[in-house]
């Protein structure tokens, strides 16, 4: 017995379908919805669909990768911290001028010749892995405030400061949130965990009344009309492409908001137009795939045997659903606009290769589970 080799079993197969499904969803709205723009641009009405496949050409070699290498890899000591150390020193050089590349108002690349990255998309994964690693290893002492929800707070704080300084709350955002789920679910106590909430929302509050750039997106969040031609014009013109989409939408390419009247048409609020092209059926399609990836994770995480593999399966899961739903929601008009992709569909080669590459590791804990 000693000597039998350990079985897997295969992977999440329904997991598999529903990431490939957004991948080619993806790929056919990064196309539609740029294919103006690409054109009056660059002279090339693919210009932005070849680099999407590109992208998740290399983000399927990654997630081939992360799919069968022993993800406890993960669970390393000497690599949770090289995985740390590494993603806050490439995110802090986007804040150095003349290195980082500002982008609409924001300093989140780092360009090289014709290359360039985000890193705070490897940020988000190196924040998951760090906190599934932290949750393990404190085990039952996560109850204690000082000793175990306080270290986890203080790294919290780094991530988010950072992403505070470039601006990218939408990153904060998902890193807070994932945050709390992560220490509830690791067995943190829901009222310091509530205190903790309930205490930072002051300085949220004061963040967001001292900055006038922020206070006119909370307006106009209200009442996108009181300034159509300025922070109300983008999410109006979301509302005019779901409006227009209707049940069954204009058609796969007939988008009229694709002309440039909708900003961040195929990257931001690529969510717009499918649903002004594939109508409310198609972006329901859509949530529901997001949702089957949130059931699937959420139950690997339970299936697993240790408590490492858990809180990561649930943490990948959490890093993709929640940024999708904050998305969606953006998109809609549910939460105020902000800059943040739709995973797997939106273009963006960081966040597509990244996200591939989490996908794979836990498709590699899914089979665990089994």
């Amino acid at each position: 017995m000693k000597n039998m080799p350990h079985y897997r079993g295969h992977y999440d197969r329904t997991l598999l379908f529903a990431v490939l499904m957004l991948l080619i969803i993806g790929v056919v709205m990064v196309y539609s919805s740029s294919s103006v723009v690409a054109l009056t641009t660059y002279d090339d009405s693919a210009y932005f669909m070849k680099r999407q496949i590109l992208s998740v050409i290399v983000g399927a070699v990654l997630m081939a990768i992360t799919m069968r290498i022993d993800y406890r890899l993960l669970s390393n000591r000497r690599v949770v911290l090289a995985l740390v150390i590494i993603s806050l020193l490439l995110v802090g050089m986007t804040l150095v001028p003349g290195i980082g590349k500002m982008v609409n108002g924001s300093r989140r690349w780092l360009r090289y010749g014709m290359l360039s990255f985000q890193p705070s998309e490897l940020a988000k994964f190196a924040f998951v892995v760090y906190m599934s690693y932290y949750i393990a290893k404190k085990g039952e002492r996560l109850c204690d405030f000082m000793n175990g929800l306080l270290p986890a707070y203080v790294m919290c704080g780094v991530f988010l400061g950072l992403a505070a300084l470039q601006p990218d709350f939408g990153t904060a955002m998902t890193i807070a949130g994932v945050t709390i789920i992560l220490l509830f679910a690791g067995g943190g106590s829901l009222l310091q965990l509530g205190g903790t909430v309930l205490a930072v929302l002051p300085f949220v509050f004061f963040a967001v009344a001292h900055s006038t750039y922020r206070l006119r997106r909370i307006f106009s969040f209200l009442d996108p009309w009181a300034d159509p031609q300025g922070t109300g014009h983008q999410i109006i013109q979301s509302f005019i492409a779901f409006g227009s989409g209707g049940i069954f939408g204009r058609g796969l390419g007939e988008s009229r908001q694709k002309f440039l009247f909708l900003p961040e048409r195929h990257s931001d609020f690529i969510y717009a137009v499918i649903g002004e092209e594939l109508g409310l059926i198609g972006a329901l399609a859509v949530l529901l795939l997001f949702l089957i990836i949130l059931w699937r994770g959420v139950r690997t995480a339970l299936a697993t045997g240790d408590l490492f593999s858990r809180m990561l399966a649930l943490g990948i899961t959490l890093l993709v659903c929640l940024q999708g739903m904050i998305n969606m929601s953006v998109v809609t008009g549910l939460l105020p606009t902000k800059g943040i992709v739709l995973p797997l569909v939106s273009y963006g080669g960081s966040s597509l290769v990244i996200t591939m590459g989490a996908m794979g590791v836990l498709l590699n804990i899914s089979r665990e589970a089994h």
